[in-house]
């Protein structure tokens, strides 16, 4: 990790090296936490950050299926996010809120654990490498299976949630590839480790629905507009196993991955396809403020928030 020089912490910007909680709070022992992945890209008109609202929107609701009331309101962590960029003097970096239950008690019961608030962001490029968003990456099924809605709020971003993709990560990245891919327990295709899943078939772009136990990602979500832009079909539908093998293409997006092909699954052998590219190009030029797309999209660092 690149280090920067300031974090947003409670409220004030402190040195990186200070952000520190203490031992015993309760998120760092029982997973209470919840956070956000977003970017912020060197656009047309300076510095933006994709899909800003959206972003601080899900950690809302993250944080209310846990019962964590956020102590900052979304134009705060709106102003904390831009502080936390400007103060660090970057460009294109990744951003990382986080909402966690605090030093104060022990035990199961959180609620009367105070809740902090962070916001971090340091330079980070390609998750998967600039060859992989080039050339693809090689993917395996996992033996984890993604856990499952009535266990748990699938669609929620909770630190905890993540040992599940953790599992996953370490298994396929020691038998030799770059990703993981999890099935649902119905046995259907769910997510990455940290990304969603789209296959092209017959030219046809499909993508497990969020009852498939996925989370709601906002690239995903960027993707499939892109793609009616385009003209490009689109089947929210459950994906079997074995489509990922014979599929004509296969990709996988999130906000750390972007988009990134996926040349190869459990050793069958896909290539990088037209439908792939296509997309991707659309998505980089929305972050790069070259689209139509770029104008709702971007939340440009030192401007006023919009109102309706």
């Amino acid at each position: 990790m690149q280090e920067a020089e300031k974090i947003w912490m409670n409220g004030e910007l402190v040195d990186w090296p200070d952000a520190r909680v203490h031992v015993l709070s309760h998120g760092l022992h029982y997973g209470t936490t919840v956070f956000e992945g977003i970017r912020s890209y060197d656009a047309d008109e300076g510095t933006a950050v994709f899909r800003l609202d959206d972003h601080l929107a899900r950690l809302e609701r993250s944080a209310a299926m846990y019962h964590m009331p956020m102590p900052y309101t979304r134009d705060e962590m709106r102003t904390a996010v831009h502080q936390v960029i400007s103060s660090n003097n970057l460009g294109g970096c990744y951003i990382r809120p986080i909402v966690l239950r605090g030093y104060g008690t022990m035990g199961l019961f959180p609620l009367e654990a105070p809740v902090d608030v962070a916001v971090a962001a340091w330079p980070w490029g390609a998750y998967l490498g600039e060859d992989g968003l080039r050339d693809g990456i090689r993917a395996k099924i996992s033996s984890w299976r993604r856990i499952g809605s009535t266990t748990i709020p699938a669609t929620a971003k909770a630190g905890g949630q993540y040992l599940n993709s953790i599992l996953a990560k370490i298994e396929t990245h020691k038998a030799g590839y770059q990703e993981a891919i999890l099935l649902n327990e119905a046995g259907y295709v769910a997510d990455g480790s940290g990304e969603n899943l789209f296959l092209v078939r017959d030219g046809v772009l499909i993508t497990p629905p969020v009852q498939a136990s996925i989370l709601e990602g906002i690239t995903r979500a960027s993707i499939i507009s892109l793609a009616g832009d385009e003209g490009i079909p689109v089947l929210e539908r459950e994906v079997a196993r074995a489509e990922l093998y014979t599929a004509d293409e296969v990709f996988i997006t999130g906000t750390a991955a972007e988009v990134c092909p996926v040349n190869e699954v459990d050793d069958h052998p896909l290539g990088v396809g037209p439908i792939t590219q296509r997309l991707q190009a659309r998505f980089f030029a929305a972050t790069e403020g070259r689209d139509p797309r770029s104008a709702g999209w971007l939340d440009y660092v030192g401007t006023p928030a919009r109102t309706a």
